[in-house]
């Protein structure tokens, strides 16, 4: 490996995009096979490693541009660190506003920041790509100013303080659950119950506050990872100082797979204590799919780098890593905009018009009458709204075009 660029960490970040589309638009919420839906509460399931994928992606890429930005100074950095930050971030409130009209009966009516007709009901504030940009931001600030060492021990000290408020400042007879997180009460008081996620049945925000600081060592960690990869696993900021020695592929990838099956044990022995949960992004959980990160990324160096594949797979996942941020707001924004246009479709028992659009028509009359279980229709449709975004991407791909902020 004489280039510091890889080919393999495109290939991860693509896949992480690919599959948070495709997890993220089922044909039927009510019908996907359970790999495909979130854990109830506690608990990790494929999908649930899909956004923490993502921010580990985030600080690997961090690694690569981190040592021009020390360079340039600290002018420069915190320009270029402050406007990617609040682009990201306010492309997330775009995303979550957006179209900024719904139907309501027959008409089309205003998405209000806070509804006038119920003061709890609004525009959720915080998101995905909110949370992206708040931990980049963060983690970059440590990344720059602090040696990777020091990073560890930082990083360590976060996630057992993290540890330590959800335990002694939780409420109720569990200060793990839903309703005894402590959280709850930090983001009705900053956010605002009306700018919360109501998905779980009370005003509960899955990407908040307080459980953004866990998710700041996430991409910490991934930054740590991309370092060492960058330096081909020569480094002296763990145990001991390590010699350069003949075989860099040896080192890197021993070093890569020790360290991800050490921190998936260290997760699952915190878990005991402290259980694995996305939804409020505990410590443990952190660490378990910082492992499997670092694990995936060191068998993909293997295949990609060492043993030098490049083939169809590689070449339609590298494709979403070339426009990650453009090719997820776009699958998020499309169905939205699409929704406005209404097809008619039948008339209701009571002689109301019925209406459908052109995704819910194509999952219905196509996807749904696969033979076999609902969840296959619905995983077709996913696949398939995936393959459209892919084909998005291929065409910018092939102009030469990339979309970055």
């Amino acid at each position: 490996m004489k280039q510091q660029r890889y080919y393999s960490l495109d290939v991860f970040r693509g896949a992480t995009v690919a599959f948070m589309i495709m997890v993220n638009n089922p044909g039927s919420w009510k019908s996907i096979f359970a790999p495909l839906g979130h854990a109830d509460w506690h608990g990790c399931t494929p999908t649930d490693l899909v956004f923490p994928f993502f921010l580990f992606a985030v600080g690997n890429a961090m690694a690569f541009v981190m040592p021009k930005l020390q360079e340039a100074g600290d002018a420069i950095f915190w320009r270029k660190v402050i406007k990617r930050t609040v682009l990201i971030f306010l492309i997330g409130l775009f995303i979550m506003w957006w179209p900024f009209f719904k139907w309501q009966g027959d008409e089309l009516v205003f998405r209000h920041w806070v509804d006038p007709n119920n003061p709890e009901q609004g525009i959720r504030i915080l998101g995905v790509l909110q949370r992206i940009a708040l931990a980049y931001f963060f983690a970059s600030i440590m990344a720059y100013y602090l040696k990777p060492k020091t990073i560890i021990w930082v990083s360590a000290a976060m996630l057992f303080t993290y540890w330590g408020m959800c335990h002694f400042l939780g409420t109720g007879d569990d200060p793990y659950s839903m309703h005894g997180w402590f959280g709850n009460a930090i983001d009705k008081s900053i956010i605002g119950v009306a700018h919360m996620y109501k998905g779980e049945g009370i005003p509960f925000e899955p990407e908040g506050l307080a459980s953004t600081l866990p998710a700041i060592v996430q991409v910490v960690f991934g930054y740590l990872t991309g370092v060492f990869i960058r330096n081909q696993g020569q480094v002296d900021w763990l145990w001991t100082k390590v010699p350069v020695t003949k075989e860099p592929h040896f080192k890197l990838l021993s070093g890569l797979f020790v360290t991800g099956f050490i921190l998936i044990v260290l997760g699952w022995t915190w878990s005991l204590g402290f259980p694995i949960n996305k939804k409020i992004w505990t410590s443990s959980y952190v660490l378990y799919t910082v492992g499997l990160g670092v694990m995936t990324i060191g068998t993909m160096i293997w295949y990609i780098e060492v043993q030098g594949v490049r083939n169809w797979l590689t070449k339609f996942f590298d494709v979403f890593g070339k426009n990650p941020l453009f090719i997820y707001v776009l699958s998020a924004v499309l169905i939205r905009f699409v929704g406005l246009f209404r097809i008619p479709n039948g008339v209701g028992e009571s002689g109301e018009q019925l209406y459908t659009t052109v995704f819910s028509w194509y999952y219905t009359n196509i996807c749904s009458a696969i033979p076999g279980p609902p969840e296959l229709g619905s995983l077709f449709y996913a696949l398939t709204y995936m393959l459209l975004m892919w084909s998005v991407g291929y065409v910018l791909d092939k102009k030469g075009i990339y979309v970055k902020v």
